[in-house]
C-alpha cells in the first residue's frame, strides 16, 4: 500500500450550481455515454466541466459541498500518458509521414491547457516512438542518437513541442532504444572496421557483443558474420540491429551521455525499449544495469519519468522494479486482465491483483507504481476485441484509467481504432495512420495491409461532434480521474465484496478517501455498501452504459457502469 506522502499542488475550483448542494445521500447519476463535453452548451446534464456530478437528471442539487473542491494541477508522475507512433500520427508538410510539427498542430486535441474545458482529451503525458535518425519507418534501429530523423523534423521542432507541452503541464518522454543500434550507426561502422583490421586496441573493437572466429556461439542467441572478418556480432532481433556490449564502460557512458543530452534539452524522461535484453537471457544482470543507469539519471533529474518494456510475467518484471517502473503486460491485450474483466469478468479478481501488485512493487521501490495499458505499437489494437457498441471498450477504459498508477493510451484507442497484423512482417498494421477525418495527409506506414474500410466506425473529427462517441467518453473519464486525485495516488484497498462480480476499491490520499466501484456485467446490479464497511458515502461521479443510484448505503449500478463515491 502507498504509505508515502506525495507533493501535489491543490487548485481549488468552485463548481457550478451544485456547490449549493444539500448534502443529501439519496443521489442519482445518469448515463454519461450520451452527452458531449465539447462546448458549454453540451455539458452532460448533472455534470460540470470538471467531470463531477452535481445535479440529478431532474436538475436538483444533490452532491455535498466537498465535491466542490477539485485538484486540477498535476505536479507528480501519476499521469495519463498517450503513446504516439510519430510517423502515423499527423502530417504537417504533406509528405504523408507524421512529424513533430504535426503533433504540435494536434496539441489542442491532446491537451488544450485547461483541465476543465472538456474540449481536449486531457492527457497529461506523451510518449513519442523513436525520433532519432534511422533507415526504417519505425526507427527502432538508431543510426544517430544526436540527430532527429529529417522526416520527423528538427531539434528545434522537438524544443517547440516540449515548450508547448510544458506550458500545458504535459510531460514528454522519448522512446530510447539502447539494447541495439542501427546498421549505419557510426559506432557500428567503427566496430566493424576494427575487426576487419584485427585492431584489438581500437576503442570500438568491443563496443558490440561478438564471438571471435572459430568459437561456437552460445545457444539461444543469434549472431551474424562481420563483413570482411571471421568474427560474429550479436543480433537477436535482426541482422540490422547489432547489440551493444554493456560490459564495456565506454558503451555505458556513451548511452548515458545520450540520455543526459535530451534531459538537458527539456525531455521529461524515457520509455526504455527491450529493457530485459541488455544482457540477453540474463534478467539479473540486465536489472543490475538499469539500477546503475537510473541512479545516474536520477542524480541529474530526481523527478524523471521512466518506464521499461520488460515483456514478461510479473515474476520477471519484479526483478526490474528496484530500478524503475515497468509496463504491466499481465493487464494487456486480448487475454489480459483489463479485457477479460471488462467482458463481464469478476472485478474482485482484478482489484485483488492490483492490490497484490502494488504491495509487492512498493516494497521494492518507494517510487514504484503500476503502469497498465491495453495495447501498444507491438500488439493488435484494442478496437478489434473491445467494442463501443457492446460497452466493453468503455468498461475496459474505466477499469484501468479509474485506478492506481499511470495508465497509457495508445493513439487511436480513444476512437476505437482497429488494426492487427496478418503475419510477422505486417506489424505496420498495428501502427496505421490516425483517422482524423479532416484532411490530414498522414499515410499508413510501409508494409501495411489492413483493410481501410475496417479501421474505425467514425473518425476523430466525426466523434468530436458526437456526445455519445467513444472519444467523448474518454474525455469525461479522464476529467473524472483528474477531479479525484486520490484514485491514482491513494492507499489502495480492495473492497471485500462477496457473491457478486461487482467490485472496487478505496483510495485514501491527503485526508480524503474515495471509492471506485464497477459493474462489468450486462445487467444492473445492486449492492449493500455497508457490507463492505462503507456507511457514510455520497455519489460523486458515474460513467458507463447505464445509470447509478445511491439510497443510503444501497448502490444500484446499471450495466457496464462505474461510480466514484466520496467516503466519510
Amino acid at each position: 500500500m502507498k504509505k508515502r506522502v506525495l507533493a501535489l499542488t491543490l487548485a481549488l475550483l468552485l463548481l457550478l450550481t451544485g456547490c449549493a448542494g444539500t448534502g443529501d445521500t439519496n443521489d442519482t447519476a445518469g448515463d454519461t455515454g450520451a452527452s458531449d463535453t465539447s462546448d458549454t452548451s453540451s455539458v452532460p446534464e448533472g455534470m460540470d466541466r470538471t467531470g463531477q456530478y452535481l445535479l440529478s437528471p431532474a436538475g436538483e442539487a444533490v452532491i455535498n459541498d466537498e465535491a466542490c473542491v477539485n485538484t486540477v494541477t498535476t505536479e507528480d508522475n501519476y499521469r495519463v500518458f498517450y503513446e504516439i507512433f510519430v510517423g502515423s500520427f499527423s502530417d504537417s508538410n504533406g509528405d504523408g509521414i507524421g512529424d513533430l510539427k504535426g503533433i504540435i498542430n494536434r496539441m489542442d486535441y491532446l491537451n488544450d491547457g485547461d483541465d476543465s474545458s472538456g474540449l481536449s482529451l486531457g492527457v497529461e503525458g506523451i510518449w513519442l516512438s523513436p525520433i532519432f535518425k534511422s533507415p526504417t519507418y519505425h526507427k527502432y534501429d538508431v543510426d544517430d542518437y544526436y540527430q532527429i530523423d529529417p522526416v520527423f523534423g528538427t531539434e528545434d521542432d522537438l524544443k517547440l513541442l516540449l515548450e508547448l507541452a510544458h506550458e500545458r503541464n504535459v510531460k514528454v518522454i522519448l522512446d530510447m532504444v539502447i539494447n541495439h543500434t542501427g546498421p549505419n550507426n557510426a559506432w557500428f561502422n567503427a566496430f566493424k572496421a576494427a575487426h576487419v583490421k584485427g585492431d584489438t586496441a581500437d576503442p570500438y573493437y568491443d563496443f558490440y557483443t561478438y564471438i571471435p572466429q572459430g568459437q561456437t556461439p552460445p545457444g539461444g542467441r543469434t549472431f551474424s558474420k562481420i563483413p570482411g572478418s571471421g568474427d560474429l556480432y550479436e543480433c537477436n532481433f535482426s541482422t540490422s540491429m547489432p547489440e551493444l556490449n554493456y560490459d564495456n564502460d565506454a558503451v555505458r557512458q556513451a548511452v548515458l551521455d545520450v540520455a543526459k543530452y535530451y534531459l538537458a534539452l527539456g525531455v521529461d524522461g524515457f520509455r526504455f525499449d527491450a529493457a530485459k535484453y541488455i544482457y540477453y537471457g540474463d534478467d539479473v544482470q540486465s536489472a543490475a544495469f538499469w539500477k546503475w543507469f537510473m541512479g545516474e539519471l536520477r542524480a541529474i533529474k530526481p523527478d524523471i519519468y521512466t518506464v521499461a518494456e520488460v515483456w514478461d510475467g510479473d515474476g520477471v518484471t519484479d526483478l526490474y522494479y528496484p530500478a524503475l517502473n515497468c509496463f504491466d503486460f499481465t493487464t494487456s491485450q486480448t487475454s489480459g486482465l483489463i479485457t477479460t474483466t471488462a467482458q463481464a469478468g469478476d472485478v474482485n479478481k482484478y482489484t485483488a491483483y492490483v492490490d497484490a501488485y502494488l504491495e509487492r512493487v512498493e516494497a521494492m521501490n518507494e517510487s514504484a507504481m503500476i503502469v497498465p495499458f491495453i495495447a501498444n505499437h507491438d500488439t493488435d489494437r484494442a478496437g478489434g476485441y473491445l467494442t463501443a457498441a457492446g460497452g466493453t471498450a468503455q468498461m475496459a477504459a474505466n477499469l484501468y484509467i479509474l485506478s492506481s498508477g499511470s495508465p497509457f493510451i495508445y493513439y487511436g484507442e480513444e476512437i476505437g481504432a482497429r488494426g492487427s497484423r496478418g503475419g510477422a512482417n505486417t506489424d505496420a498494421n498495428r501502427r496505421l495512420k490516425m483517422e482524423w477525418g479532416d484532411g490530414d495527409t498522414v499515410a499508413d506506414p510501409e508494409g501495411s495491409t489492413y483493410d481501410a474500410g475496417n479501421r474505425v466506425s467514425a473518425s476523430a473529427s466525426q466523434q468530436l461532434g458526437d456526445g455519445a462517441s467513444l472519444l467523448s467518453y474518454y474525455k469525461k473519464l479522464i476529467m473524472i480521474r483528474k477531479a479525484n486525485p486520490a484514485i491514482a495516488r491513494g492507499d489502495y484497498t480492495p473492497l471485500p465484496f462477496k457473491d457478486t462480480k461487482v467490485g472496487g476499491f478505496t483510495a485514501s490520499w491527503e485526508g480524503k478517501t474515495v471509492a471506485v466501484i464497477h459493474n462489468t456485467s450486462n445487467s444492473a446490479a445492486t449492492v449493500d455498501l455497508s457490507a463492505v464497511g462503507l456507511t457514510a458515502v455520497t455519489l460523486n461521479a458515474a460513467i458507463g452504459m447505464g445509470t447509478a443510484t445511491l439510497e443510503g448505503t444501497t448502490l444500484t449500478l446499471g450495466e457496464k457502469t462505474s461510480v466514484v463515491l466520496n467516503v466519510g
